[in-house]
């Protein structure tokens, strides 16, 4: 069930006598309960995007429909109420810096008018469920970068949101804290059975906790499905950029002077395929030998997910043989480069 429906949505600012076109007619459509990522580079519209959402941006035009809501056609009082249903956190934290940890989470719901003591027991229960009981007094200055996100992502929670909205959550974190806040984030969604839409331009952060994603490039929606589906089998250039960002390639780029003897190429396995013994088969199927140059091994969506690099060496005719078999085992095959003798 869709909880999110964006039509059509352009946003154009002036700046200094032109206009910048910084979304050019995005089509979304955002499920209940899932996580949607949008991945992009700087410059690509995707903040632009999450903060028309929640109309912290004005759409130039479109439509933004949120539970079944246009918020476009709100007027300002019917939109604070609205608001209400998305918390947002934010890249740099925008903590007050004046306020305890306990305060900054308190902050909202003194703005929405919750009485003294139901705010006390609501912070002190989120407090507890981002791991920060016992920071309640700390100011953001005695915090380190990943207890502030905890607290940005409680505050975020104060009014029982059914969206969360993540601005390049993680990307002032370093990985192990990345890591964390990201199974934070999955584990509230879980328990509370949120909504989240995450902006990044990392695809490793995708890859981690995401159920759909999409890509946007100056201002367009290039491509978009399941996770599972864009990172093993990219269409758009900018999304084959962005999964080449998640896989180490090393010394099997050509830039790095390896010569292949047939053909160099990459096998993506996901799930069962992982597990089983698809080399050797090839070796014994065909007339061909592999030169095994790269291996990794991870989890994507829960599932077991691998690359492998190998030089296929011998003649062309068994070289395409062994391809096509690769193919038949529905395995995405990426050719790097091939021997010019």
């Amino acid at each position: 069930m869709a909880l999110i429906e964006i039509k059509g949505l352009t946003k154009t600012y002036g700046q200094k006598g032109k206009t910048i076109e910084a979304l050019r007619g995005v089509d979304l459509t955002v499920d209940a309960g899932e996580i949607f990522g949008v991945i992009g580079l700087s410059g690509a519209g995707k903040s632009t995007l999450i903060r028309c959402i929640n109309r912290l941006e004005t759409p130039t035009s479109g439509n933004v429909v949120v539970d079944g809501k246009d918020l476009t056609h709100m007027n300002p009082e019917t939109l604070r109420l609205a608001r209400r249903q998305m918390g947002m956190i934010f890249q740099h934290f925008n903590l007050l810096s004046s306020r305890t940890a306990a305060g900054n989470v308190a902050f909202p719901m003194e703005i929405a008018g919750h009485s003294k003591a139901a705010t006390k027991l609501r912070v002190a229960e989120l407090l507890e469920l981002v791991g920060l009981k016992d920071k309640a007094t700390a100011y953001p200055a005695q915090l380190s970068g990943g207890q502030k996100q905890r607290v940005g992502i409680a505050r975020a929670l104060a009014n029982h949101p059914k969206i969360l909205l993540c601005d390049e959550a993680t990307s002032a974190l370093d990985p192990q804290t990345t890591k964390s806040i990201l199974a934070l984030i999955q584990g509230i969604k879980e328990q509370l059975g949120l909504t989240v839409v995450l902006i990044t331009h990392e695809m490793k952060v995708i890859t981690e906790i995401c159920d759909q994603v999409a890509v946007i490039e100056d201002g367009l929606i290039v491509e978009s499905g399941s996770v599972i589906k864009v990172f093993t089998r990219p269409e758009h250039p900018t999304t084959k950029n962005f999964v080449e960002t998640a896989i180490s390639r090393e010394d099997t780029s050509p830039q790095w002077g390896y010569k292949p003897r047939g053909a160099l190429i990459r096998i993506m396995f996901i799930g069962q395929a992982a597990g089983e013994p698809v080399i050797s088969s090839l070796v014994r199927r065909f007339q061909v030998e592999t030169n095994i140059l790269q291996g990794d091994i991870g989890h994507l969506q829960g599932q077991p997910f691998g690359t492998m690099v190998i030089d296929l060496i011998g003649e062309k005719k068994e070289r395409d043989l062994a391809m096509a078999y690769l193919a038949s085992l529905n395995l995405p095959v990426e050719v790097l480069n091939v021997s010019r003798a």
